[in-house]
């Protein structure tokens, strides 16, 4: 007689739209049939999650995998190794890639790489050029494209929109909402004369004014094209306040890096592997930040995932390239941080999980509910570990947080039903990875 569940988990502490609760889930066919006191005699294979804490599918949507053209940092396969050994299940990757992925044929070659590489679920963002204006809103309407991304900043490539003209047609003639990178072109060239010395100018060069003068510009003009925008790695205290009163347009990101470093600290410590964009900044912004995600002001979670080899990273600054990777570590760094109370554990599935699935339009993603998809990440809040550079899989060798201590620590990674990770151990790689959204289903 055929069992009624390919995949039981018994006895989890369930973090739910229900609150937190000692229950079963039954999996079948890759989606969540059932929740409640079930009979372990009806499954084929039974998880005892005694003990642990079963989250919703935690999602990374800021993440550079450099593949192709700069694989010696980075590859889909690796970085998304890291991901599930990270206990995230899935990814938004980034454009800046050579060629980047500007057209519906450049984010192809992603897909076709992903369906047999990636080890967790994945979306591309198509980057916007002063090129493709015209073709984006039907590129940003394909199969496996997350949305839209903007460079108001210095980039890879053509990936440069600094101007209001462009940025306006832009958001003009998409319809899906469009994730910003917000650092004031004019002002870093005016300021280039300041990156001297070593990376503790990196601040000074791009400082706050930098990223509040872009951000600024950017919602302006959404706000008078009633369009959505997604301000990810926000930095400052004062785009913090700026963006309370924009909340009816802008959705706000943050990251591990921005709410744990600081500096000088970080540049005393660290040097050049500290270096990223916008940069890590003094600790009264830190302290805004965490009170931003502690009020609600932030939506979401990302770690910028943006690794560099340690031969370019020990190049003297400012030809140091910025970026640091953090899709492995975004998870335990972000449970030591509940475990700190500067967020509790239902913030960091609103983070990870709800507000990604409701921000972006993931089908079936983000609630353990009966009929969605059964991808969990299943914790140990207790577990105390320390990150080190010998379990980064990241082709860049190496983690801004090595030798960081934390309490809280992914156990297993379970992706549409089936387990890919489990106590460290990589198992398969998962198939239906492509994530689903609402508003590319008349192209699907």
């Amino acid at each position: 007689m055929k069992k009624k569940y390919d995949l039981l988990i018994k006895n989890g502490n369930l973090i739910s739209h229900n609150g937190s609760t000692i229950t079963d889930i039954a999996v079948n066919n890759g989606q969540i049939t059932d929740l409640g006191d079930l009979d372990k005699r009806n499954a084929d294979s039974v998880f005892n999650a005694k003990g642990l804490t079963v989250l919703p599918g935690l999602i990374d949507t800021q993440v550079h995998f450099r593949e192709p053209g700069f694989e010696q940092a980075e590859e889909i396969e690796t970085g998304t190794r890291g991901a599930v050994l990270g206990g995230v299940t899935g990814v938004f990757e980034m454009p800046n890639t050579k060629p980047p992925t500007d057209t519906i044929e450049n984010l192809r070659v992603k897909i076709d790489i992903a369906e047999k590489k990636s080890w967790c679920n994945y979306a591309f963002y198509i980057g916007a050029t002063t090129n493709n204006i015209e073709e984006l809103h039907q590129i940003e309407k394909s199969p496996g494209c997350c949305g839209v991304k903007i460079f108001m900043g210095a980039s890879t490539g053509n990936l440069l929109i600094p101007d209001d003209s462009n940025l306006e047609k832009i958001l003009s003639n998409v319809s899906r909402r469009v994730a910003v990178h917000c650092e004031d072109n004019q002002r870093l060239e005016e300021r280039k004369h300041l990156r001297e010395s070593d990376s503790h100018n990196h601040p000074i060069w791009r400082d706050e004014d930098t990223a509040y003068i872009a951000t600024k510009r950017l919602l302006d003009i959404a706000r008078k094209l009633k369009k959505r925008v997604h301000v990810l790695h926000v930095t400052t205290a004062k785009e913090i306040e700026l963006l309370k009163l924009y909340k009816d347009i802008a959705t706000v990101e943050v990251t591990p890096q921005h709410l744990t470093l600081s500096a000088p600290s970080c540049y005393d410590n660290l040097g050049n592997y500290a270096q990223m964009n916008p940069p890590i900044r003094g600790e009264e912004h830190k302290l805004a930040l965490i009170k931003a995600v502690q009020q609600g002001v932030v939506d979401i979670l990302g770690s910028d995932h943006a690794p560099h080899t340690k031969e370019n990273k020990n190049k003297a600054y400012p030809h140091s390239p910025s970026g640091m990777p953090g899709v492995q570590t975004i998870v335990p760094i972000m449970l030591d941080h509940v475990s700190k109370g500067n967020l509790s554990i239902f913030n960091l599935v609103d983070l990870m999980s709800y507000s990604p699935s409701k921000v972006f339009g993931l089908i079936n993603k983000g609630r353990v509910a009966v009929g969605y998809d059964a991808d969990l990440t299943i914790v140990d809040l207790n577990l105390k570990k320390s990150i080190a550079n010998d379990w980064i899989v990241s082709k860049c060798g190496w983690s801004q947080f090595d030798n960081f201590k934390v309490t809280g620590w992914p156990i297993a990674t379970i992706i549409n039903g089936g387990f890919v990770m489990k106590e460290g151990e990589l198992l398969s790689k998962p198939e239906n990875k492509q994530f689903k959204f609402f508003e590319t289903m008349q192209n699907n």
